[in-house]
């Protein structure tokens, strides 16, 4: 076994994603056998009591589809709202019924970008996932998919998974599909290899990745599973990307997938999630001395240092900041409803408070409440 193999073996707290084709039938509804054999391996390698297991699963429009008399995943974002809303209760019915023949209780956790940016809601959620960890069960996690609109989605749930395993402060990360690892080409024609180990972003300069998965029932694809590895990486968590069917050796560090090193230090605040996401209401535009006080000093961003304001957003609202050429410097969470924005522009916090009140002399963007996105 390699040294990087070893973390997969040592690692306490491990997020597995499965994805729908994993679970579920083309046609739609759940393969109750392919379940089965994954929560089989599951159960395994937590049963002796040292290991915890959060398990990110895709599935819930693909196993709502057949029951609603759909053929094909919908398109339009209210019939996979309807989808979503059958296919979950099945979901979770599902892993409740195959788990409980191991005596192991499951909790069901809906998230969407917005319950995972603001402060309180992410400590909210750290909280009860670290609760159901401790109480013995398995957290099934979704992105609430009969609620999220296209603004508030994470895309895919590879991405959540990374995230994910971001906010329980994971040891590792399994990605778990239908193709074994990634290939420095397209793995159905001959002449490619899996690619066994990527250590950082050069290994991949030049690999071709797919974009699209076999069985069409979910939204992801290699290009996302891989977006998904570098964010968990960056973020300190090693990443083994490989088929479900060989789900038991992945989580027993054997040579199987694609495994990829820690590429960053970990993290235990939110920013991750403020920069990959969430989705900005608006914009606000700076001058020269406010983009180097933000992005070269890190400080929180002041009334006097804004040139301009675009969109439409309330307080606590995800919103872009611009240099003067428009480029997107940072993100983060206003404390401004866009509508107060425009009287303050260019002015010190200490008049706003003379001539306002001390209710603002605060700032338009608190630091911690900022990540740079082009330091």
């Amino acid at each position: 076994m390699t040294v990087a193999r070893q973390y997969v073996t040592e690692a306490r707290r491990i997020v597995v994603k499965v994805g729908s084709s994993s679970l579920t039938t083309a046609s739609g509804g759940l393969d109750a056998d392919r379940v089965d054999a994954l929560v089989d391996v599951l159960a395994k390698v937590r049963s002796g009591g040292e290991k915890e297991i959060v398990l990110v699963s895709s599935g819930a429009i693909a196993a709502g589809l057949a029951p609603l008399g759909l053929a094909r995943r919908p398109k339009d974002l209210a019939r996979q709202q309807a989808a979503a809303s059958v296919g979950q209760g099945l979901l979770v019915a599902r892993y409740t019924a195959s788990f409980a023949r191991y005596g192991v209780r499951v909790g069901q956790v809906l998230l969407t970008t917005d319950d995972t940016s603001r402060r309180a809601h992410y400590r909210n959620a750290y909280r009860t996932l670290d609760q159901l960890l401790s109480m013995g069960a398995v957290p099934v996690v979704n992105e609430n998919d009969t609620v999220a609109t296209d603004e508030i989605r994470f895309g895919d749930n590879d991405r959540l998974a990374a995230l994910v395993a971001h906010l329980v402060r994971a040891d590792l990360l399994v990605l778990l599909s239908d193709v074994d690892g990634l290939y420095d080409g397209d793995p159905g024609k001959p002449g490619t290899s899996r690619i066994a180990e990527v250590r950082g972003p050069a290994d991949l300069a030049g690999v071709e990745i797919g974009s699209a998965g076999k069985a069409g029932v979910g939204t992801g694809g290699m290009v996302t599973k891989v977006e998904a590895a570098r964010i968990a990486a960056a973020a300190g968590v090693p990443v083994v990307l490989t088929s479900a069917s060989r789900a038991a050796d992945a989580l027993a560090g054997r040579d199987t997938g694609t495994y990829f090193r820690r590429t960053g230090r970990r993290s235990a605040d939110r920013l991750l999630w403020l920069a990959h996401a969430s989705t900005p209401r608006g914009a606000l535009t700076l001058d020269d001395g406010a983009v180097r006080a933000v992005v070269e000093h890190r400080k929180s961003l002041l009334p006097a240092g804004i040139a301009s304001v675009d969109g439409e957003f309330t307080a606590g609202d995800p919103v872009e900041l611009r240099d003067a050429e428009g480029r997107a410097v940072a993100r983060g969470l206003v404390n401004y409803d866009s509508k107060e924005l425009p009287l303050l522009l260019g002015r010190s916090t200490r008049d706003l408070a003379r001539e306002l009140g001390p209710a603002y002399e605060r700032e338009v963007v608190h630091r911690d409440d900022l990540v740079v996105l082009n330091p």
